[in-house]
């Protein structure tokens, strides 16, 4: 069953992240490969992340809870993901390893 979701899920990670690159010439130059991720509860700090998170399972979860929390309107004009700060670091940290 999860197997059938997990296109699902890489589609809509796509969609989330094409439709937040028109806004990337807006604001500070994101390098080619990586996109900008706004993470935080209260206080938004900016995060660009390499486009190969996409293939970890624990980050698709938190585009899924950002889907859910903001859907496609997100507030920062980015994508935002709605988890503490020390959350996402120790997540996206267990990647490079």
């Amino acid at each position: 069953m999860m197997r059938a979701r997990f296109p699902s899920i890489i589609s809509n990670a796509r969609h989330i992240l094409k439709s937040h690159s028109h806004n990337a010439k807006n604001q500070k130059e994101v390098p080619k490969g990586y996109v900008a991720v706004y993470v935080g509860e209260s206080e938004m700090k900016r995060y660009v992340v390499p486009l190969t998170y996409l293939s970890q399972p624990s980050f698709l979860d938190l585009l899924r809870y950002a889907k859910e929390e903001y859907g496609y309107n997100h507030p920062m004009g980015g994508l935002t993901i709605p988890c503490n700060e020390e959350a996402f670091i120790n997540i996206t940290s267990r990647f490079n390893n």
